[in-house]
């Protein structure tokens, strides 16, 4: 019994806790998806990657590697604009090899209802309120609701988690898997007392052992102190949290770093040059004090989670209720 059984997103994913692997670009693959699954968790194998086959290749090394269910990122924006691979990608993830998958960075209005009638549970991702009641009236079983804390994309005014898990909880009926803010139980219980069913974690899961990136950039993020990280306008209209190095303080004055990266995975994922390339972060990163296994980070979340809870309890009965 892991006091879980009758939790929303335990029985939408058929994981022993609810606690997701966020879907990063080319760090959410076979290693890292397989650990988590493996470990109790829902790993959330990425498709951002324009070849399909890579795609195929990593789900392949999951099922190789553990029978734990484990889901697919549908991320929107990749998809659109290419109407063949939007096909291929789609019958691929709806012909039965995973029973839930995840949709991000777009409307999910043309998805739903192709997934939902291939068996398939839908949450979509969101950093908005408005974003959650236009996935709700599109059909989604439940949300993913990213906090402005969270690394990635985001508009120009985001809202942290604290305001928009409550605002979002206010407005619907689905599961809420909150996205932004938590590295461990304490963080997972606080993310419940707003009104989430589940968690979803990605830089405490990019400085695990089982993460594929160098570890200069795992170092990076351990040595982040809270106001390590820092907001920059990655694309047209959005802006993304970075760690805050040399670099990142230069752009954010507007001035221009002597040399920069082309390639921002060879560079810093594989090459480790944190001097040349943005490292994406959440706030979190600040929270984060050693690199760990997979299954550690999860034993101790949910550890940590039923500690804040039974101290939590623990009040209420002092006051003799």
């Amino acid at each position: 019994m892991t006091g879980f059984e009758n939790n929303p997103v335990v029985k939408h994913t058929g994981a022993a806790f609810p606690i997701l692997q966020a879907p990063m670009a080319w760090i959410a693959r076979s290693s890292l998806v397989g650990a988590v699954s493996a470990a109790g968790g829902f790993g959330l194998l990425e498709t951002s990657a324009r070849d399909l086959e890579a795609s195929r290749r990593e789900y392949d090394t999951i099922k190789a590697a553990t029978d734990r269910p484990f889901g697919i990122n549908l991320a929107i924006k990749f998809l659109r604009g290419d109407e063949a691979r939007e096909n291929l990608v789609l019958d691929w993830a709806t012909d039965g090899r995973v029973g839930f998958v995840t949709t991000s960075a777009g409307d999910p209005g043309r998805y739903v209802k192709r997934l939902k009638d291939a068996g398939l549970i839908v949450y979509h991702a969101v950093p908005t309120l408005e974003g959650a009641l236009k996935a709700e009236d599109c059909g989604v079983d439940g949300l993913v609701v990213e906090g402005g804390e969270s690394a990635g994309i985001r508009g120009p005014e985001p809202v942290h988690s604290f305001v928009l898990l409550q605002a979002v909880r206010e407005r619907v009926r689905v599961p809420i898997v909150a996205a932004g803010g938590v590295v461990d139980g304490r963080g997972m219980a606080a993310a419940f007392a707003l009104g989430a069913d589940g968690v979803a974690m990605g830089t405490r899961f990019v400085a695990s052992a089982e993460s594929r990136v160098h570890d200069n950039y795992k170092a990076a993020i351990v040595d982040a102190s809270p106001s390590g990280t820092v907001q920059l306008p990655l694309l047209p209209g959005a802006m993304g949290r970075v760690l805050k190095t040399e670099m990142a303080r230069r752009l954010l004055a507007g001035e221009d770093p002597p040399e920069r990266s082309r390639n921002g995975v060879a560079d810093l994922y594989i090459g480790g040059r944190t001097d040349i390339a943005l490292g994406s972060a959440g706030e979190t990163a600040g929270l984060i004090h050693a690199v760990k296994p997979v299954a550690q980070i999860i034993d101790e979340t949910v550890t940590g989670f039923w500690r804040e809870i039974d101290r939590l309890a623990a009040m209420r009965a002092r006051a003799g209720a």
